[in-house]
This record gives structure tokens, C-alpha cells and sequence, in this order.
């Protein structure tokens, strides 16, 4: 869990940096700079979680660390709004994910458990920011959110496993 959790927000570090590099003079880059500071608190308690618990992060980080980038440049370079839609892919599918990791959690691992809700809650307002920023509107909105969901899930799969 923690590996995978680790390795999803990493690569939504990466997204926003991408996200970031292109529309940082942009209307959007408050709200992408908001959206980034709080997964880097994210990626900071998940990797104090790989150390102490001596979890082996996924062999894939090197590959995350390009694609992850990569996503959110080209949908920033598509405009605000299919960056916005990118958002919306990535942190629907984080919130389904994190969800199951709740459930599978219960009481066993209170202090775990209480995290992921945390994170959960301030990934669905990373949501509404970028569904209040127009997300909708974008060019293509149901392909491409359905391309980057698709491609989230694989990668959760990926990381778990390797």
C-alpha cells in the first residue's frame, strides 16, 4: 500500500511540475501551485513512511518521474482547461483507489488509515478546484479524462507489483 500510495504521489508531483512549467504565468497556476504544495506534503509523508517502515518504492520511479512530467506539460500546453481535465482523471481515479484502501484498512491500521482519509479529502478538493476552473469545457473532456484515467489505473497496477 505504501509503495503504491508513494509512487502515486510522486507522479502527481510531477504532473503538477509539468503542469507548472508551462502555465506558470497563467490564471491557473494559483490553483496549480496550491494543488502541487499539497501533494508534495503528500509525497513527504509517504517517503518518511517508505523509511521507517522499509518499504521498497517501485522500480518504475525513474519511469513516473518522465511520464508524470510529460502528462502534465502536454495537457497544460493543450490550455488551462485540459490540465484542469487531467486533474479531474488523475484524482477521480485516486479518490476510487484510496477509497478501497480504506476499506481494506479498518481498524487495523488506525494511524495509516486516518493519512490516506486525509489525503483523500484534500484530493477531492483538487477535484472541485479543477472542475470549478473550467474542466469540463476542455476539448475532448470524455476522451482524454478516460485516456488518463486508464492510464493512472495502470499504473497503480505497475507500481504495486514492481
Amino acid at each position: 500500500m505504501i509503495r503504491v500510495d508513494h509512487a502515486g504521489e510522486y507522479g502527481a508531483a510531477r504532473i503538477y511540475a509539468g503542469q507548472l512549467a508551462v502555465l506558470r504565468n497563467s490564471g491557473s497556476a494559483a490553483a496549480l501551485r496550491h494543488m502541487r504544495d499539497q501533494e508534495q506534503a503528500h509525497l513527504d509523508t509517504f517517503n518518511s513512511m517508505v523509511v521507517e517502515r522499509h518499504v521498497r518504492p517501485t522500480a518504475l520511479l525513474p519511469l513516473w518521474h518522465i511520464a508524470g512530467f510529460a502528462l502534465g506539460a502536454v495537457t497544460a500546453a493543450m490550455g488551462q482547461r485540459a490540465a484542469m481535465a487531467c486533474t479531474v482523471a488523475v484524482e477521480d481515479t485516486i479518490d476510487a483507489h484510496y477509497t478501497a484502501q480504506i476499506g481494506r484498512l479498518g481498524d487495523t491500521e488506525t494511524p495509516l488509515r486516518d493519512t490516506i482519509e486525509k489525503f483523500r479529502a484534500e484530493e477531492q478538493e483538487h477535484r472541485d478546484i479543477a472542475i470549478a476552473n473550467n474542466a469540463e469545457q476542455a476539448l475532448g473532456f470524455r476522451l482524454l479524462t478516460a485516456a488518463i484515467r486508464t492510464g493512472c489505473r495502470l499504473a497503480i497496477r505497475l507500481s504495486e507489483r514492481l
